[in-house]
């Protein structure tokens, strides 16, 4: 899987590189657009298409309409594109700061925004009954995070491909993202940002942006994406949960590689029109 993710990289970015400006513009707001979509929709998060596109437009200069955009969608197409811009920076505590409060702007809800969990009360993952939960996951607490976080942010920069530990792409994107909510370090907003740093991971193997909607593919199994993460946070053998998450990125991969051969035709067919004409 390591060397199909390194050969369809190399086919998107050569289609990629190969439309015209128009083209690309409009395939980069589509897919940033369905990442900050489906990422909120994971979450239970329903956002509003055309809001997030006009506000990810106005962020690149582009032609855009003059609706106002709710704080929520602001928030989440500030998150990607800023994500899309700086995938190659190494990893830091503003960095990650400066994410979780583009994504949570609006929410009044919570006690700590832009910066690391503070409370005292043990942050769980829980279902079922409130006299009779269920607790799936407990994170560690919150006084041990930033030494975590220490941990991981050294980590994520050794293992990236000029690191002193480089790993192949899809091991290094699969830990990286259950690392961080095993870790768990925000209030809220830790698995969008879990997996805002997988595709951050991709880009550097590749040394560009992806161009995949992750959290498509991750939408369309959303229970088994549920199930492999707490079957992987048990214990320290992850091999199943890495084949599991490596599947899930060459699916959206191969979802991006039919949309890139849909426009290509369609410009096509267009051409041959003209032509006739």
């Amino acid at each position: 899987m390591e060397n199909k993710f390194l050969k369809n990289s190399g086919i998107l970015l050569g289609t990629f590189k190969h439309l015209d400006i128009d083209d690309k513009n409009h395939l980069v707001v589509e897919f940033l657009s369905s990442k900050a979509i489906k990422t909120s929709e994971i979450e239970g998060e329903y956002l509003n298409r055309a809001s997030v596109q006009s506000s990810i437009r106005k962020h690149f200069g582009l032609q855009a309409d003059n609706r106002r955009i709710p704080k929520a969608e602001q928030g989440i197409a500030e998150l990607v594109t800023n994500i899309y811009e700086t995938f190659a920076n190494t990893l830091n505590h503003d960095q990650l700061f400066r994410g979780h409060a583009m994504l949570t702007k609006g929410y009044d809800n919570l006690q700590d925004v832009g910066k690391y969990r503070t409370h005292k009360e043990p942050m769980q993952v829980i279902s079922g009954h409130l006299h009779k939960p269920k607790v799936h996951f407990d994170a560690p607490p919150s006084k041990k995070v930033p030494k975590e976080m220490q941990h991981f942010i050294k980590w994520f920069n050794d293992t990236a491909p000029d690191g002193r530990r480089p790993l192949p792409p899809l091991t290094r994107a699969g830990i990286a993202h259950l690392y961080f909510v095993c870790i768990h370090p925000f209030e809220d907003g830790n698995g969008r940002i879990s997996r805002a740093l997988a595709e951050k991971a991709l880009a550097q193997s590749v040394g560009k942006p992806t161009l995949i909607a992750l959290s498509y593919a991750i939408t369309k199994h959303k229970k088994a994406c549920y199930d492999e993460l707490e079957k992987a946070n048990k214990h320290n053998e992850i091999t199943r949960w890495l084949m599991y998450f490596s599947k899930t990125i060459i699916d959206a991969q191969t979802n991006t590689l039919k949309h890139f051969d849909f426009m290509t035709t369609l410009r096509a067919c267009l051409i041959l029109d003209k032509a006739k004409l």
